[in-house]
């Protein structure tokens, strides 16, 4: 069996060779030095020849083992090879064996989530769809007015925007997750971010007649992204414009410090249920409140633009009442 490795047959052959040589020219010596000579010589191959068959014994355990491997065989007790270079390949085929099952453990929790994910769109795609059908199908009536059609296209236009804003803030999250947004790192104004987060939903809150406070002290400023950070801060103005009462009012207060640049935005409204609070950032999660409004993906939105940034997203409910959101922009690394 051990002589079929090349490199073992040819240090047995060396050796015979070398001691039949060594025995030959010991006969002219000494005929007894001669045969001490040759006994000592096969002892050492005979030694040499079991170390070897140890070692290749040795050698065919860790193949079994990493075979069992491959075939699925969750642990392996590499540490009883205790022999120096085998003991130095078991050590590295295990640190592999751990990186590959982490490795594949973290795709299958990724595929997990892609399914889960697509499943998630899909059903919020469903009702807007359906209305969309709905829709649709009453605007095929012969008799209906000009106002009405004009009401049924403005409906219409106002599900696309919707789906339009679900599909690209899922693209943008999903693509967050995976790393792949490159942010503009430049000095972002919170007076200007403020403004420009406001901008879109100033009608609304006119309609709503919600007041808005906002209190600037000094001049407040960051690093990072004024795109996405305007549209992250316009998720939060709109959630807690969604859920202010009428005639209600938001407050906006950014300061800043040593350590931080700090956004507060507080509401007028109920708050939140403290059994929401731990998942209000969550996607798609919405309590039988927030099931009112929305699709429950712009907090979540909001808060991975700001992590990716340095910052940080927390929620809490204000006094007396109202939910506030406390949005940090930090100036080292943390």
């Amino acid at each position: 069996m051990m002589l079929r490795d090349p490199d073992v047959r040819m240090q047995f052959l060396l050796h015979l060779l070398l001691t039949l040589a060594a025995f030959i020219a010991c006969l002219f010596l000494s005929v007894p030095a001669a045969f001490i000579l040759l006994l000592c010589s096969l002892l050492l191959l005979g030694m040499e020849l079991c170390f070897h068959a140890k070692r290749m014994k040795s050698v065919t355990h860790l193949c079994d083992q990493v075979d069992e491997i491959l075939h699925g065989a969750e642990h392996a007790a590499f540490s009883e090879f205790r022999e120096g270079e085998l003991s130095i390949l078991a050590s590295e085929i295990h640190k592999m064996t751990v990186r590959l099952r982490e490795q594949n453990a973290k795709l299958s929790h990724e595929q997990q989530f892609m399914k889960e994910a697509m499943e998630d769109i899909s059903h919020q795609l469903r009702t807007p769809l359906t209305s969309m059908m709905l829709v649709l199908g009453m605007m095929r009536d012969p008799e209906l007015s000009p106002r009405q059609r004009m009401e049924y296209y403005q409906e219409l236009y106002g599900l696309l925007t919707r789906m339009q804003w679900l599909i690209e803030t899922m693209l943008t999250i999903s693509r967050l997750e995976a790393g792949a947004v490159r942010f503009q790192t430049v000095t972002v104004p919170c007076r200007k971010l403020i403004t420009a987060a406001l901008e879109p939903l100033s009608i609304a809150m006119e309609l709503k007649n919600i007041a808005v406070d906002i209190a600037v002290l000094g001049d407040p400023h960051f690093q990072g992204d004024m795109q996405y950070c305007t549209e992250a801060l316009g998720n939060l103005l709109k959630n807690c414009m969604e859920h202010t009462p009428q005639d209600g009012s938001i407050s906006i207060k950014a300061s800043e410090n040593t350590i931080y640049t700090e956004i507060l935005v507080t509401d007028s409204g109920n708050g939140i249920a403290e059994k929401d609070l731990p998942h209000i950032f969550e996607r798609f999660y919405r309590s039988s409140e927030f099931a009112k409004n929305g699709y429950g993906i712009g907090l979540a939105f909001a808060r991975n633009v700001i992590a990716a940034q340095n910052g940080s997203l927390q929620v809490r409910n204000a006094v007396p009442h109202g939910a506030q959101f406390e949005m940090r922009f930090y100036k080292t690394t943390v």
